[in-house]
């Protein structure tokens, strides 16, 4: 897998379900860029971090029965690149439907070429937004600026309220595997 190399220190406690935070704290995929800019901003993250931390959809799938959504975001759903970016600005999309009928599934976009890829309208906002959109067309024009802001801004994620022992000079880096 190509993408970043990730600071990651150990120190963060997992603890039983009764621990966990309730739901909303994740966002809402079928939502917009105020519901966007809601989740994230209360933990402290701005418009560039946001739009950094939704190339993460770079990799996987979305499952329907966990989701409701299904399907890839890219045609490599299992490397890490700013083909997320890319295709947001350079594929056309459309709502969903399925054999010529709507959709059953919660609302989502599909790219009209190929029928096979992927976005749901969290996603789309990115690109509907005039400040989203600046940070998605640096991306989709430089992955090494993507992999840049990613890295840091998932360490921030990842470390967000942990009362960690170690110092942040103490991390590890997790490294792309070799191609």
């Amino acid at each position: 897998m190509q993408g970043p190399s990730i600071p990651w220190r150990p120190g963060r406690k997992d603890s039983d379900v009764s621990m966990c935070t309730p739901d909303g704290r994740l966002p809402d995929g079928a939502k917009e860029q105020s519901h966007l800019r809601a989740i994230f901003g209360r933990m402290g993250f701005d418009d560039r971090e946001i739009v950094a931390l939704s190339g993460a959809h770079a990799l996987g799938r979305c499952h329907t029965d966990r989701s409701g959504f299904e399907g890839p975001w890219s045609f490599s759903p299992t490397v890490m690149s700013n083909d997320y970016y890319r295709l947001l600005l350079g594929e056309k999309w459309g709502f969903r439907k399925r054999a010529g009928k709507k959709w059953n599934g919660p609302r989502q976009y599909q790219d009209l070429s190929s029928k096979s890829l992927m976005m749901l309208p969290t996603d789309m906002a990115l690109i509907k937004d005039k400040e989203f959109k600046k940070h998605v067309e640096r991306y989709a024009k430089d992955d090494q600026v993507f992999f840049a802001e990613f890295r840091d801004v998932i360490v921030k994620l990842l470390e967000l309220g942990v009362p960690f022992s170690t110092k942040e000079e103490e991390r590890f880096t997790l490294k792309p595997s070799a191609a």
